[in-house]
């Protein structure tokens, strides 16, 4: 609101040059004096800092100047006097704003203000501003409060104190503020006026819903105060938030045109409070698929149980995305691992469950399982108390028994693991900053499609994403930054894991893990492993490297696919199978390692980028393509780029089958491993058996289980150096590691041939 904009309505009083006669030294009533050839009083035409002005000596004790002309004050209007003075020579005085308040018929308004705040003058050139507010209304920020029977004011200002000095005063402005202070004028609905009490205790719930029916899309205002909603409470207009809300749990309040987290933060005054409340609205249908968090960056002092803050949904299916802000975890006992330990009873037969637990209710769901024969990232996906069972995310290779477990309950900044079944969620261009305080997220027990993408999960404690059962099925993570908590510890010395899955599907593209001990373990088939670079190393020379991928499964259907595997190794292993011995089946199969960056620094020789391990016997390859990678060790070589880990078992190379291991390039690494594997062979001596040794470059240190071709460089000749025409036949799998070719001819025979073994059959 602006008078003089919308009715047109003069309140500034003309300039100084344009004459004294309007400028008054008494009230500016009609018949007072004027400065019109007053001797204390001159217009100075271009001063420098003001340009036009009025130089003024001060002679009384008080010394007005005002405006002859009567600025009107209208209902509701509110006036800002401005004036900008220096002194030049002589006292320094005080000056204020000043006025005199008249009423209809030329009357004066009595027992009002009449005068602004008082500055004193401290020094002679310095340029100073005044200023002063009037008005009817006594609201803060108002100097002069007339009430209503002023219709108009005589405005200036007043000297004050020593006489003598000089002044310089510029053209004196007055202007309409008052949107200052009827900002709820038009445009807002204020909730007050329909019954709402900030007390904190008094039910507003139906005065909200009153305040948002009026407004019919005009904005609500909640003013200073804090506001109890005893009920769900739906907002179908804006709503903006001076004062906050409380209010149960299980209640809900629905911004529907005002749904993002700064608005909730306004709303509920604690941050995490909020954020409960805003997620609450996303999954009850606030008219938004997304959570903007607006760039917000949340203290969170504790764990927060996503389904806890929405206690009507025990399952959700809808696609919804928490976006665009950062959670910054701050020291808490609340996020202290709980450690219990308990005896239970393992069954293969039963593989997924311990059964006769001891102290089962303190056992966290989603807790680690750690024991003698337990794998790598085995958790508690549910319990059953009165039973005393626990149902476990996988088989345990090697438990049958009796024996005391340890459980490690870890804390996350956002735990799903409440819903029973979480679909289609979504995270995007989030931040966790874990600061070694906790964990990060904890999936629901079942889902499908999980998406992380575009994140940072900035230095957790233990986990940087955890699935304590199927709610990985089909999960996406893309385009994301795993930071860990332990870059500046040896590799042996680090525990933390960057994410897990159980399920089939999972997508990891374009991510960037640092320093974990493992960057992902993936318990499920048909995975897609493409573009991501992870690394784990350190400065100890010879040191030891752990594995960056973990592929926990026999039958895969995995494709690893142009990622930069820097420092660490990719891990194949069957330690979540019930019976890690193999009795039928298709055993290690179906796996595409193919195009990828592997590089090792000051590595252990014995390192190697590509491991298998077998926990059990009786395993083989079954179709494997390993190929176009690019394997280098800098700073000392390594024996060879691949190896079976025989802690526990080692492969059957009698059963391979379907393996190509061939396109990739070596650098600083001894044996140039290939299957098919192109060797020349040059016999010097004649002799009817020929003796083709791989000399340890078939693939995994397997077998010459066959021979594509042989063909004779040159002539082959016989004892007494005449030309042949013969071919040899081919024995496979001769010598003590079975890994040489004897080529047998029908005379003794020298020459040298080409010849194309194979690894499998």
């Amino acid at each position: 609101m602006n008078k003089a904009i919308t009715d047109g309505i003069l309140f500034m009083p003309p300039a100084f040059a344009n004459g004294l006669g309007m400028w008054s030294s008494g009230n500016g009533t009609h018949g007072s004096d004027t400065y019109e050839g007053a001797a204390n009083a001159a217009i100075v035409p271009a001063d420098p800092d003001f340009g036009g002005c009025l130089e003024l000596q001060k002679t009384q004790s008080t010394q007005k100047l005002r405006h002859m002309g009567e600025t009107p004050l209208l209902p509701g209007c509110y006036l800002q006097i401005r004036a900008r003075v220096k002194a030049i020579s002589g006292n320094l005085p005080s000056v204020r704003i000043a006025g005199w308040a008249g009423a209809g018929g030329g009357n004066h308004v009595n027992g009002v203000v009449e005068v602004g705040p008082t500055v004193t003058l401290a020094r002679y050139g310095e340029v100073v501003e005044i200023a002063a507010i009037v008005g009817a209304g006594a609201r803060s920020g108002v100097d002069m409060v007339w009430g209503s029977q002023a219709i108009y004011g005589h405005f200036g200002l007043d000297l004050t104190g020593p006489n003598g000095g000089v002044l310089r005063i510029d053209d004196i402005e007055i202007s309409d503020v008052t949107n200052l202070f009827l900002r709820d004028m038009i445009s807002r609905v204020d909730v007050r006026d329909f019954g709402a009490i900030g007390d904190g205790s008094t039910d507003n719930a139906a005065a909200f819903v009153a305040a948002d029916d009026a407004a019919a899309g005009r904005r609500v205002f909640v003013p200073a105060g804090e506001y109890f909603l005893g009920d769900s409470v739906t907002m179908l207009s804006p709503v903006e938030f001076e004062g906050t809300v409380s209010m149960p749990v299980d209640k809900m309040l629905l911004l529907t045109k005002s749904f993002d987290l700064p608005n909730y933060i306004a709303a509920f005054g604690d941050e995490e409070l909020a954020f409960r409340k805003a997620f609450q609205a996303l999954l009850n249908n606030a008219d938004h698929e997304s959570l903007d968090m607006g760039g917000r960056k949340i203290t969170v002092t504790g764990p927060i149980d996503m389904q806890a803050a929405v206690p009507n949904k025990a399952s959700y299916a809808t696609r919804r995305v928490i976006r665009n802000g950062q959670f910054t975890a701050v020291g808490s006992s609340a996020w202290n691992t709980d450690t219990v330990t308990s005896r239970a009873t393992y069954d293969p037969n039963d593989a997924r469950k311990l059964t006769g637990v001891t102290n089962i209710a303190n056992v966290p769901v989603g807790a680690l399982v750690v024991g003698n024969g337990v794998g790598r990232e085995i958790y508690v996906q549910s319990k059953n108390v009165g039973a005393g069972e626990i149902t476990l995310n996988a088989p345990l290779y090697d438990a049958a028994g009796t024996q005391i477990y340890t459980f490690h309950g870890f804390k996350y900044m956002l735990d799903f693991s409440g819903f029973s079944k979480l679909n289609q969620f979504s995270i995007s261009d989030v931040e966790l900053q874990c600061n070694n305080l906790c964990s990060g997220i904890k999936l629901a027990p079942a889902g499908l499609t999980f998406n992380l993408r575009d994140c940072f999960i900035s230095r957790p404690m233990d986990r940087g994403l955890t699935s304590i059962g199927t709610g990985c099925q089909g999960m996406l993570i893309d385009r994301c930054q795993f930071l860990s908590s332990e870059e500046p510890m040896d590799v042996e010395d680090r525990k933390t894991i960057a994410l897990n899955a159980n399920a089939n599907d999972v997508k990891l593209r374009n991510n960037r893990a640092t320093k974990f001990k493992h960057f992902a373990m993936l318990a499920g088939a048909n995975s897609m492993v493409i573009g991501n670079h992870f690394f784990q190393g350190d400065s100890v020379a010879n040191g030891v490297r752990t594995a960056g991928l973990i592929i926990a499964g026999t039958y895969t259907g995995t494709t690893i696919t142009g990622n930069y595997v820097d420092n660490c190794s990719i891990e194949w292993t069957n330690e979540q199978d019930r019976d890690p011995t193999f009795t039928n089946g298709f055993s290690f199969s179906a796996m595409s390692i193919n195009d990828n960056i592997f590089l090792s620094s000051a590595v252990a020789p014995w390192f190697s980028f590509v491991v298998i391990k077998p926990y059990g016997p009786g395993h083989f390859l079954n179709g494997v393509t390993i190929g176009g990678n690019s394997f280098r060790s800098i700073n000392g070589s390594i024996d060879r780029a691949e190896r079976v880990d025989t802690s526990f078992a080692d492969l059957n190379f009698s059963r391979i089958r379907d393996v190509t291991f061939a396109g990739n390039t070596y650098h600083g690494i001894a044996k140039r491993t290939a299957s098919p594997l192109r060797l020349r062979h040059d016999q010097g001596t004649a002799a009817q058996t020929w003796v083709v040794d791989t000399a340890g470059e078939l693939p995994f240190g397997g077998r010459a289980r066959a021979v594509d071709g042989v063909v004779a460089l040159g002539q082959i000749r016989n004892a007494q150096s005449a030309v042949k025409h013969a071919m040899p036949h081919a024995r496979l799998e001769e010598g003590a590691n079975k890994d040489q070719v004897i080529l047998s001819w029908d005379e003794a025979m020298r020459g040298e041939v080409s010849l194309m073994v194979r690894v499998d059959i």
